[in-house]
């Protein structure tokens, strides 16, 4: 069976030859993948002690299918040959490999618990087709019937980062796994989709941002401290990370503790990191030859994002608690295209665009429009754990009217904004004119969009959690973020001057909101933070700096106050609509909300956390400084001429006078 649909999967349609690709790793593709059941989910109860030992195990099983699925896309010509090879040689050892390990599991937690059920049902996985194959009729992705770029042998193993073989073959992507044209969507044909819920009369109706940086100096790693403690490369992808700077593997509690922070508040020592997202450019970075990056498909120019905001937002019919310390949770599933999208929690929009929300695509934004990708995590807590087994069931979405399940209670929720000056790739061409993007992702999830996902672990100073939740439940808008937008630090100082032009009033009467509030709730250990950083700048900037043109640029240019969030598209929460939608421009609006985009620190008026890179941090009252400023040289050259002018008036006067007596 496996053989069957790989065949399937790898016929181009034309003439019976198979549509291969060899990537730039040397893998040959075509459109299969695997798909295993997800262990870990389904492991709602491990005890305490056997923790390390499982998710170590649980690591090696995403391990053997990383294994198993690079060696299918490179055997193609032998599947084509023998009918059995793909089962005798890659599924059925994936099958035994699994299954040991599975006891393992069963082993460990019966040890000093109640031995799991049924563990060795998971150990078969299947070969499906990807989605990803070469179109019918032998036509090309733009269907021409013209063979796309990336489709010639790379003899080298690897791209040669000049930009050759960026297109898409049949899988798509510079290493021939995604993604495809068809995992894109131009933006402008969705529909309106966002419905927020209505706020009833005990509201939690504040927000409170936190401001931490894109990660401009680079911190990068393919661990999982959550989902994979202890283990190097548990995540098989890439992640930014901001906030706590101990963030690797083996980072204690104690390790995150005493870290240092990229996030302006310095009592906010906590860890926000997502995969990267890379430009299909050709271009090889650090870990172009390394497990979490090219050897797993994850290829090309890593994109510093232009913003980041991290707000925590109330609850739209409760009060908030506080989070407990230490508290991890993971959104989203990384693992969505196989497993299904029951976890997934991607959204991807554009600025300008953000009330409307796509989930399984990557957003086509128009021209002076940039790609967005949020997400909004789990509000409700059990009111015991910090984790759990499968990193879920301690936490929980509430409902469409805000409520929380049985048992679980509100907490300020975490509402993370990315933003990406990326253009629209060419799908036409495969990518070749314009490349393509997508986040990196476990191998065989072939970077699909819906994989996306973000981690969290709160780190925050007592103290401050509890001003948090002070804050949110008071009703306003306060927090480091709110202060301090998109550029840096230097435009709070203006902030504080009513009528700056700069920020609205609002915000200098919420920033001194310390409310000195004990910590609810299980206050674990006190980590603290390291700084983040993403090398250098943006080296999957494509260059295109007509995004700075707006695509209906507002009527204000950069003086221009910001909006309220009731101006833009708000996103499932009004935060979406928080930060402006091009607050690391110069120019004016580029999102067509009407909201300022000059990245001076206007979406403080909404007290949303803006982190932009390299944002130019134009000071407020540039024109009056050349006015009535002067030394005495100045001033004296400025009076001789008019000193000059009046003796050689005096001097015609005489000689007149004295012509008229003679």
């Amino acid at each position: 069976m496996a053989a069957n649909v790989y065949a399937s999967a790898t016929d181009g349609g034309s003439g019976g030859e198979p549509a291969q690709t060899r990537s730039g790793t040397g893998v040959r593709t075509a459109g299969a993948t695997i798909d295993c059941p997800d262990v870990g989910s389904r492991l709602t109860s491990v005890p305490e002690q056997a923790r390390t030992e499982v998710d170590k195990e649980l690591a090696l099983l995403d391990e053997q299918i990383a294994k198993a699925y690079q060696r299918l896309s490179e055997s193609a010509q032998q599947i084509q040959q023998d009918s059995g090879f793909a089962d005798n040689a890659i599924m059925n050892p994936l099958k035994e490999k699994r299954g040991a390990a599975l006891e393992r599991i069963a082993i460990a937690i019966d040890r000093v618990g109640d031995r799991p059920e049924g563990l060795d049902a998971l150990a078969a996985c299947t070969v499906r087709d990807s989605g990803n194959q070469a179109p019918e009729q032998g036509e090309g992705q733009d269907g021409s019937g013209e063979e796309q770029p990336g489709q010639e042998q790379d003899q080298g193993g690897q791209e040669q980062g000049n930009g050759q073989g960026q297109g898409q073959g049949n899988n798509g992507g510079q290493a021939g796994n995604g993604p495809v044209a068809a995992d894109f969507a131009d933006i402008t044909s969705v529909q309106p989709n966002v419905n927020s819920p209505r706020r009833q009369g005990n509201a939690s109706r504040g927000t409170f941002a936190t401001s931490c940086g894109v990660n401009e100096n680079g911190l990068f790693n393919s661990d999982n401290i959550i989902a994979a403690p202890g283990v190097t490369n548990g995540a098989h992808h890439f992640h930014d990370y901001v906030g706590n700077q101990a963030n690797n593997a083996f980072a204690s509690d104690q390790d995150l503790a005493n870290a240092g922070t990229s996030c302006d508040d310095q009592g906010d020592k906590s860890s926000y990191y997502w995969p990267v997202l890379r430009v299909q450019n050709g271009t090889q970075e650090q870990d172009a030859n390394s497990p979490g990056g090219g050897i797993e498909g994850n290829a090309g120019a890593i994109v510093t994002p232009k913003q980041v905001t991290l707000d925590f937002v109330g609850n739209p019919r409760d009060k908030v608690t506080a989070m407990p310390r230490l508290l991890r949770i993971i959104t989203g599933d990384a693992k969505a295209f196989v497993n299904g999208t029951a976890n997934a929690n991607a959204s991807w929009s554009c600025t300008g665009f953000e009330d409307r929300q796509l989930k399984d695509k990557y957003p086509l934004c128009p021209k002076g429009s940039d790609v967005v990708r949020s997400f909004k995590f789990q509000s409700c807590w059990d009111g015991r754990n910090i984790d759990s087994a499968n990193h879920r069931t301690h936490v929980a979405f509430a409902d469409a009217s805000g409520a929380c399940p049985s048992g679980f209670r509100p907490i300020p929720q975490l509402v993370q904004r990315i933003v990406y000056d990326v253009d629209a790739p060419s799908l036409n061409d495969g990518g070749r004119t314009t490349p393509l993007f997508a986040v990196d992702s476990f191998p065989e999830q072939l970077h699909k969009p819906v994989t996306d996902h973000g981690d969290f672990i709160n780190v925050f100073d007592e103290d401050l959690m509890g001003e948090m939740v002070d804050c949110i439940n008071d009703g306003r808008k306060c927090g480091a973020g709110a202060e301090a937008e998109p550029g840096e630090k230097p435009v709070e100082e203006p902030s504080q001057e009513p009528g700056a032009g700069e920020e609205p009033s609002e915000e200098p009467s919420e920033e001194p909101t310390k409310a000195p509030e004990a910590p609810q709730q299980q206050p674990t250990r006190t980590p603290d933070a390291p700084k983040d950083g993403n090398a250098g700048g943006k080296p999957g900037d494509t260059g295109n700096d007509g995004k700075d043109e707006a695509s209906n640029p507002p009527a204000t240019d950069k003086p221009a106050p910001e909006p309220e969030p009731s101006d833009s598209p708000a996103d499932e929460a009004e935060v979406y609509a928080t930060p402006s939608a091009k607050s690391g421009e110069q120019g004016g609006s580029k999102d067509g909300t009407g909201e300022d985009s000059d990245g001076l620190g206007q979406s403080q008026a909404v007290g949303t956390a803006t982190s932009a890179a390299a944002t130019p941090a134009a000071p407020p009252r540039t024109e009056p400084q050349a006015v009535g400023s002067g030394n005495l040289a100045d001033t004296g050259a400025q009076l001789w001429p008019a000193a000059a002018g009046a003796v050689l008036v005096l001097a015609g006067f005489v000689v007149l006078r004295r012509a008229r007596r003679s």
